[in-house]
C-alpha cells in the first residue's frame, strides 16, 4: 500500500513529466538508524556523497529520490557517503553497477540493498615512474587548483631524449588503485611494458578531476539538467597554462603531432573539444566512450562552424556496445562530419566492441592499442 501511495504521489507532483524515481524498499539490518544514503552514478561523476543525489527518507521509513529525465543508460550504486560504505552483494562483496535506461516516460524503480560492502584496503599500485607533479597546481582560468600526476619514461633520467606528451583527464584513475574510485587504467604498467618491448614511449600527464565540478569543467556548454559551461576555460588551461609549463620543465617534443589528449566519458568530451579548439597544440586524440549526448547539438555545430586546421589531427574513437544505445551512433555521426571538414579517413580509427562497458576496466584494456595507433 505504501508503495502504491508513493507511486501516486510521484505522478501527481511530477505533473506527468518524464523522470525516474528510485525507491529503496529494504536496507541491511546493520544500517545505522540515521544513515544518509546517496546515489553515485554516471550522472554525477560517481560522486559518493553528492548532496544533489541524496535520497530522502519518507514517513514509512523508505528512501527515495527523483532523477530528472536524461538520455541513454545510467549506471548507479547506493552509498552511505563514501566508497568505503558502498552497497554490496548478498555476501558483502562488491556488486555490479545497477542500470536503468531513460525512455521518455515516468519510471518508478524498486531497489533492495543486500549489504554494505566489506571493502578491502586499496593498494598503492603506482610504478616508480609515477610522481606527483603538484598537489595544488593553480588553474588561473578557473581560479582553483588541482592535483597533477606525471609519468616519466623508464629511461628519462639516463638519456637526453625528448618525448611525446599525452594529457589525460581523471588523473586519479590512471595510475593508482588507492586513488581510483572503481579501478585504475594501469597506464604506468602499460607504458613500462611497452618500454620493455622496445616500443615508443611518452610522458603522461594526469589531471585529477574536480569532483563535484567535473561535469561543469568537462563541457564547454551547459546542460540544463546536469550543469557544464566551464569547459572552454578548462581547455584554455590545458592548452595555454599546463602545456606551456610541461614543455618548459621537461624534455618534450612540443609540436601538435607529438602531443595528445586522451579521456573517457565526460573526459572524452572535453578531450575532443580541446583538440578541436586547439589543433595547433594537440594533434593526437584518444576519445573513449565520449559523452557527446551531454551537448550533442552544440558540439556538432561547433565542429561544423569552428574546426580549422584539423587535417593532420589523428582520432582514435573507442566505444562499447554494452554502453548507452546512443554511444556508438554518436561517434558514427561525428566521423563523416570530420571527414567533411578535411580529416583524411586514414587519420580516423573507430573501434566498437560487443563486450565494451562504460568502465575503467574496459578503457584500461584498450589503452595500449590506442597509444600505439596514435604514436606508432
Amino acid at each position: 500500500m505504501n508503495k502504491l501511495i508513493s507511486i501516486f504521489l510521484f505522478f501527481l507532483y511530477s505533473g506527468l513529466q518524464s523522470q525516474v524515481i528510485l525507491d529503496i524498499t529494504s536496507v541491511p539490518k546493520d544500517t545505522p538508524e540515521n544513515a544518509r544514503i546517496f546515489v553515485a552514478s554516471s550522472l554525477n561523476s560517481w560522486n559518493p556523497n553528492d548532496p544533489k543525489f541524496e535520497l530522502k527518507k519518507n514517513e514509512w521509513g523508505n528512501y527515495s529520490i527523483e532523477i530528472p529525465e536524461g538520455s541513454g543508460k545510467a549506471e548507479y550504486k547506493f552509498t552511505r557517503g563514501s566508497w568505503e560504505t558502498a552497497e554490496g552483494d548478498e555476501n558483502g562483496n562488491g556488486r555490479e553497477n545497477r542500470v536503468f535506461h531513460f525512455n521518455g516516460k515516468p519510471q518508478s524503480l524498486d531497489n533492495q540493498i543486500l549489504s554494505w560492502e566489506k571493502t578491502q584496503p586499496k593498494r598503492n599500485t603506482a610504478s616508480a615512474n609515477v610522481k606527483i607533479l603538484s598537489e595544488n597546481f593553480w588553474i588561473p582560468q578557473l581560479k582553483t587548483s588541482r592535483k597533477i600526476w606525471i609519468y616519466l619514461p623508464e629511461n628519462y633520467a639516463t638519456t637526453k631524449e625528448s618525448y611525446p606528451v599525452i594529457y589525460m583527464e581523471d588523473g586519479q584513475n590512471l595510475f593508482n588503485e588507492s586513488t581510483s574510485f572503481s579501478g585504475e587504467w594501469k597506464v604506468d604498467e602499460a607504458m613500462d611494458s611497452l618500454f620493455t618491448m622496445g616500443k615508443r614511449n611518452a610522458i603522461i600527464v594526469g589531471i585529477e578531476n574536480g569532483g563535484p565540478e567535473r561535469l561543469n569543467e568537462y563541457s564547454a556548454w551547459n546542460n540544463a539538467k546536469y550543469g557544464g559551461g566551464k569547459g572552454e576555460l578548462y581547455a584554455d588551461f590545458l592548452a595555454n597554462t599546463l602545456k606551456l609549463f610541461i614543455d618548459k620543465t621537461y624534455r618534450t617534443l612540443p609540436k601538435a603531432k607529438n602531443t595528445g589528449l586522451i579521456g573517457s566519458s565526460m573526459g572524452g568530451l572535453i578531450s575532443f573539444y580541446t583538440g578541436m579548439k586547439y589543433p595547433d597544440k594537440f594533434g593526437k586524440l584518444g576519445i573513449f566512450s565520449p559523452s557527446f549526448w551531454f551537448a550533442r547539438n552544440e558540439l556538432m555545430w561547433f565542429v561544423e562552424q569552428n574546426s580549422t586546421k584539423i587535417k593532420k589531427t589523428k582520432f582514435y574513437f573507442l566505444a562499447g556496445k554494452k554502453e548507452s544505445p546512443e554511444m556508438v551512433s554518436d561517434v558514427e555521426e561525428m566521423v563523416p562530419l570530420l571527414i567533411k571538414k578535411g580529416v583524411p579517413e586514414k587519420n580516423i580509427h573507430t573501434k566498437f566492441d560487443d563486450y565494451g562497458t562504460h568502465s575503467e576496466s574496459y578503457w584500461s584494456k584498450e589503452f595500449p592499442a590506442a597509444f600505439l595507433w596514435l604514436f606508432p
